[in-house]
């Protein structure tokens, strides 16, 4: 059932007991289903995120973790806010993309694709703006691999009082963090991610008394959160829409192995040694990684093409031969590849890449 590995930041590799779970049907109208899964998972996310989970609630969404954006904004942010995005990739500028097309009062605050977000400059403009209301930051860029410094962000955007949405997209259940104790009102990310689930829905947590302030906000009838909300919590688990069951049943199993691994901790602890395998093996092969270590997330590595005349299809496809499936490179600045360092991958499995690579420079 495994051609090849998925060395991507989603989709990505999942276990043959997660995929197993989706080859029963099941019915969205169904007690069992409705209370025994997707309530259990609403109630598992609010867990693993938050210390103080009486605060928060999860809402699942039909669709990729995009939607789940475009939903989490399109409800929490009204047409008298103002919304400030802080971003140094594709992700975030995408978010600006939905506030224009959603026709949000907002600024872009831009920076390089190879430098964190400085919150000091977030700092200065909310000092120098105050008509922002809202901010919002991807956690873990994966354009580049980049992992912002979400706690000293969260503590400048707590300090001018603002709502703070964070798109942790590539880092929830692989990334340790504590919605409470950063006081991040909306955390947005995607069933398959670090969770180890397959596509289909993401999910948004959100604190319970920003969401309550949303009814009537959303410009979308299939994005409403709010409204999706009400109806998970008054229909105990039903979703408004087609649920995506097979998927949603996926998930309910992947959240148990989550836990079986140790939770958190331990995954980011895998995830960690995948990535140091990884580095350390591609630098003794001559590959340089595009960020400096300490902005580096175990998420998933950019490598700078080893010399001009690299053929990236012909790598990638020699390593597809091999077995691994790796990503191309998603910036203007530099030639470069990615390869994602989650999913149900493990270090063997990157020493095994590396005498792949090895094998390919040698032809």
């Amino acid at each position: 059932m495994r051609p090849y590995l998925l060395l991507t930041p989603g989709p990505l590799t999942t276990s043959e007991t997660v995929k197993e779970a989706m080859m029963s049907d099941w019915c969205t109208w169904d007690e069992e289903y409705n209370v025994g899964i997707v309530q259990r998972i609403r109630q598992e996310l609010v867990q693993l995120a938050a210390s103080r989970p009486d605060d928060y609630t999860a809402v699942l969404m039909q669709g990729s973790g995009t939607f789940c954006v475009e939903a989490a904004l399109g409800t929490a942010v009204r047409p008298e806010d103002h919304l400030l995005i802080a971003a140094n990739g594709a992700y975030g500028q995408r978010m600006g993309v939905i506030a224009d097309y959603y026709h949000l009062k907002h600024t872009v605050l831009s920076f390089s694709e190879t430098q964190p977000v400085d919150p000091e400059a977030v700092d200065r403009h909310l000092s120098e703006h105050p008509e922002v209301t809202h901010v919002a930051v991807v956690h873990c860029e994966t354009t580049t691999g980049v992992l912002n410094p979400l706690e000293r962000i969260a503590r400048v955007v707590k300090r001018h009082g603002k709502v703070l949405i964070v798109d942790a997209m590539s880092s929830f259940g692989g990334v340790p963090l504590d919605m409470s104790a950063l006081d991040i009102d909306f955390l947005i990310s995607s069933a398959n991610k670090c969770i180890q689930g397959v596509p289909g829905f993401g999910f948004v947590i959100a604190r319970r008394s920003q969401l309550e302030r949303c009814k009537g906000v959303a410009r979308s009838l299939s994005l409403d959160l709010y409204d999706q909300w009400q109806v998970m919590e008054k229909g105990h688990g039903k979703w408004r829409f087609t649920s995506p069951t097979h998927v949603v049943r996926a998930f309910m199993q992947a959240l148990h192995e989550l836990q079986a691994e140790g939770g958190i901790a331990a995954r980011h602890r895998r995830y960690c040694e995948n990535h140091r395998v990884l580095v350390d093996g591609m630098r003794a092969l001559g590959f340089r990684t595009l960020l400096p270590d300490e902005q580096q997330s175990p998420v998933i590595t950019s490598f700078y093409y080893p010399a001009d005349t690299f053929d990236f299809k012909a790598f990638y496809q020699g390593l597809k031969a091999k077995g691994f499936v790796i990503y191309p490179g998603k910036i203007s600045q530099a030639d470069t590849f990615r390869i994602g360092n989650i999913g149900d991958v493990h270090p063997a499995d990157f020493v095994r890449l590396i005498q792949a690579v090895k094998e390919l420079q040698a032809q």
